[in-house]
C-alpha cells in the first residue's frame, strides 16, 4: 500500500464537521428562543385571566347589591390581586387593580364600571 500525503480526508472532515456544529448552535439557539417565548405568553396569558376573573368577581359583588368594601384583595394560585375603588363619580365608577405574581411582578389596571348596568365599560392597563 502507498502512502497518500496528499490530506484529502481531514479537510473534508473538518469542513463537515464545522458544518454540522453551524447548523446545530442554530438550532439550539431556535430552541431556546422559543421556549423563553413560551413561558412569557404563559405568563401573560394568566395575567390576563387573573384580571379576567377579579373584574368578573367585583361584577357579581355589583349585582348582588351588597356594599363592597373599597379596598379588597383576591388570592390567586400564583398572584394576589388588590383592588381599591374610587368614588362614583355619576354612573361610573373606577377601580383600580394591583396584581402581585409570585415571581416579582406587579402589573397595574384600571376598570371602569357602570353602576346602572353593572358592568364593566373601559379597561386600561398602567405598565
Amino acid at each position: 500500500m502507498r502512502k497518500n500525503e496528499k490530506g484529502f480526508t481531514y479537510p473534508l472532515t473538518l469542513v463537515v464537521l464545522i458544518l454540522f456544529l453551524t447548523v446545530f448552535s442554530f438550532r439550539v439557539e431556535q430552541l431556546l428562543t422559543e421556549r423563553k417565548l413560551a413561558r412569557e405568553t404563559a405568563v401573560i396569558l394568566q395575567q390576563d385571566y387573573y384580571f379576567h376573573s377579579s373584574t368578573k368577581k367585583i361584577e357579581k359583588l355589583m349585582e348582588s347589591g351588597i356594599v363592597f368594601p373599597a379596598k379588597g384583595s383576591f388570592t390567586y394560585l400564583k398572584g394576589k390581586m388588590e383592588y381599591q375603588a374610587d368614588s362614583p363619580i355619576g354612573t361610573v365608577q373606577k377601580i383600580n387593580f394591583t396584581l402581585k405574581m409570585n415571581t416579582g411582578e406587579t402589573v397595574i389596571g384600571r376598570g371602569f364600571f357602570d353602576i346602572a348596568s353593572k358592568k364593566m365599560i373601559k379597561w386600561t392597563e398602567i405598565n
